[in-house]
């Protein structure tokens, strides 16, 4: 059966009017003006500290932005934070994961949180091949397992929207793989199982990476940042070597 796209009455995954963010005397992003229909996937390209990780923090309501207009989902950030919950996923580059607790532990900590039933726990575990590891701390885990046990949490919600900092990190071609098919704009059978419910049929997602051709190839919005000013926005088949390129100058 096919899948069925996002309503016209969906409201865009992300808008963005003229938004910035101020560390200090120092803008960490500005102008920022865009808008990701839902089901969409937005790259953010760009060299290290152009802004992309800051960026993914304002969407996933941990910062406020400096100014601006910043809608995720329909709702205003940062005042409509809490009807959000749920319904973003953020795999941040560093892990937000109590070190100390077991895998599961951590996740099962997170399902109560958003009232999600344990039996989702356990099939994320098998989804990420964390049998296994499910008793282990999380300061035992290598780069990689940390990495796969963060992208259980991001996908506890069954969320609308993903952010992603790197996903794939870390990780081995196998666990890469799997781990990509998850993390899909319309996730691959292996999201569902017992406890998971139906997939949900279309997702949004935010991606910040150093791949371009991987972003060009999953993209159908790509922006590029430099000192946190955007340089590049355009459909993936507008952008050439040239404008890549010239991100990372």
């Amino acid at each position: 059966m096919p899948v069925p796209p996002p309503t016209p009455s969906d409201p865009p995954a992300v808008r963005l009017v003229d938004v910035a963010r101020r560390r200090g005397e120092r803008m960490v992003l500005r102008e920022l003006t865009l808008e990701l229909p839902p089901g969409g996937t937005l790259a953010l390209l760009g060299s290290n500290g152009a802004g992309k990780s800051t960026l993914l923090r304002v969407l996933a309501g941990l910062m406020r932005p400096s100014g601006g207009t910043c809608e995720v989902l329909g709702c205003g950030l940062p005042k409509q934070r809490a009807a959000l919950r749920g319904r973003v996923g953020y795999l941040a580059h560093e892990p937000m994961l109590y070190r100390d607790l077991t895998v599961r532990e951590n996740l099962v900590h997170r399902a109560r949180l958003l009232r999600v039933p344990v039996a989702r726990v356990d099939a994320l575990l098998a989804a990420t091949d964390l049998v296994k590891r499910a008793a282990f701390p999380v300061h035992a885990l290598s780069r990689g397992l940390t990495q796969r046990t963060s992208a259980a949490i991001a996908l506890l919600g069954d969320p609308e929207l993903l952010l992603l900092d790197e996903p794939l990190a870390n990780l081995d071609p196998t666990a890469s793989a799997r781990l990509d098919a998850l993390l899909a704009a319309r996730p691959a059978p292996p999201v569902d199982g017992p406890g998971m419910g139906p997939a949900r049929p279309w997702r949004s997602r935010v991606i910040a990476g150093h791949d371009p051709d991987a972003a060009l190839a999953q993209a159908d919005l790509v922006l590029g940042l430099q000192a946190g000013r955007p340089v590049l926005l355009a459909t993936p088949d507008r952008i050439g070597d040239a404008e890549i390129g010239a991100l990372y100058r």
